[in-house]
C-alpha cells in the first residue's frame, strides 16, 4: 500500500459518508520507522505525523522540522508525567491524556507556558485491564475536570480491543463526545480507518500500510 492509496482511500470513505472532502487527517504513524522511510513521506508532501517515544520524537523532530515547513506531530502512545514537559514541548497534539495526573501536569504546564498542544482525552472503550485510558463510565467526570482547569479538549481518541468488532467501539466513543460537545475523534488505524470515519472519525492512525513493517529490535 502507498500513501497515495491510503489518502484516496479516505477521500472515499469521506464521500461515501456524506463528509466534507478532507475533513478527516491522516496521521502517519512514524514511530520505530527508518529515517528514510519517513523523509519519503515528507518529500511526498505529506505534513502530519504521530510517534509514541518522546524521545524518539525529540531525536528526529526538531531538525526536520527546520527542513519542512508545516510540520504537526502527535503524540499518540502513553505518555509518563515526568516527560510532560519535554511532551508539550515537542507536540502539536497529544492523543493520550489518560488520567487526572497527567491533566494536572499539563494544566500547570499550560499556565506557565501561555500555550498548549491540542488534546485528545484516551477513553479505555473495552475495559481492557493492560490498556490506558479512561473508563467509559469515567469519561463524561474527566471531560469536565479537564475543562474546569481551561485544557483545551481537542477530542477524544480510543484503541479497540483486537478481538472486537471495532464499530461498537468507534459508536461508543461518538456518542461520549456528542453527549459532551466534543468535536474531534481519533479512532481508526490500517485495519478499520474506513469503519472510523462512517462513525465520524477527524483522525485516522495509519503506520504500517503506509511506511512498511516497523523492526523493533532496531530501537
Amino acid at each position: 500500500m502507498s500513501l497515495v492509496e491510503i489518502t484516496s482511500r479516505i477521500r472515499a470513505a469521506e464521500e461515501k459518508n456524506g463528509r466534507i472532502s478532507g475533513s478527516v487527517s491522516l496521521i502517519a504513524v512514524s514511530k520505530v520507522q527508518p529515517n528514510e522511510r519517513v523523509l519519503s513521506v515528507l518529500n511526498l508532501g505529506h505534513r502530519v505525523f504521530g510517534e509514541n517515544y518522546v524521545q524518539e520524537a525529540a531525536d528526529k523532530w526538531p531538525d526536520w522540522r527546520t527542513a519542512f515547513s508545516g510540520v504537526s506531530v502527535h503524540m499518540l502512545g502513553p505518555l509518563q508525567t515526568n516527560k510532560a514537559r519535554q511532551a508539550v514541548e515537542l507536540f502539536d497534539a497529544i492523543h493520550s491524556v489518560d488520567r487526572p495526573k497527567l491533566a494536572k501536569t499539563l494544566a500547570r504546564l499550560a499556565q506557565e507556558r501561555g500555550a498548549c498542544p491540542e488534546l485528545f482525552l484516551q477513553v479505555n472503550t473495552g475495559a481492557e485491564p493492560q490498556k490506558a485510558g479512561i473508563l467509559p463510565s469515567d469519561a463524561d467526570g474527566f471531560i469536565a475536570e479537564c475543562r474546569s482547569m481551561d485544557l483545551p479538549i481537542t477530542g477524544l481518541m480510543c484503541i479497540p480491543p483486537v478481538d472486537e468488532e471495532p464499530s461498537l467501539h468507534f459508536a461508543l466513543l461518538a456518542k461520549i463526545a456528542e453527549r459532551n460537545g466534543v468535536d474531534g475523534l481519533s479512532m481508526g488505524m490500517s485495519d478499520d480507518f474506513e469503519k472510523a470515519i462512517a462513525f465520524g472519525a477527524t483522525h485516522v492512525r495509519v503506520g504500517s500500510a503506509i511506511f512498511g513493517a516497523r523492526d523493533y529490535s532496531a530501537r
